[in-house]
């Protein structure tokens, strides 16, 4: 008689998911500039759910503050400490220049000894 042996499947193994958070930022409360924030908002918190392999860490925006320096921006500041509390592996943004006008800051933001 043929014998026959049942298998239990195993539980797959899921992977874990990045933690994305979107860093925007406009330089003056113009009306176009607003019009500009709010859209970028939008278009990251989009861009950053509709991904499987993405979990949505926050939107964080600093609204009518140059780029000059970090530490005005509280906004950046938030982010940046998330990120050292590991709340935020992955952080998107338009170009380098939302984080940083000023190459010292941006170096010292991107070289931070993280825990």
């Amino acid at each position: 008689m043929k014998r026959i042996t049942k298998i239990d499947a195993v539980a797959r193994q899921t992977k874990k998911k990045l933690h994305v958070a979107a860093y925007c930022r406009v330089s003056t409360g113009s009306d176009a500039q607003l019009e500009s924030l709010d859209a970028q908002k939008a278009h990251y918190e989009n861009y950053i759910t509709v991904r499987d392999d993405w979990e949505f860490a926050g939107l964080y925006y600093d609204e009518g503050i140059t780029g000059t320096s970090a530490e005005k921006r509280t906004e950046l500041m938030r982010m940046i400490a998330d990120c050292e509390d590991r709340k935020i592996d992955f952080v998107i943004t338009k170009s380098i220049s939302r984080f940083s006008r000023n190459t010292t800051d941006c170096l010292l933001l991107f070289t931070a000894d993280l825990k």
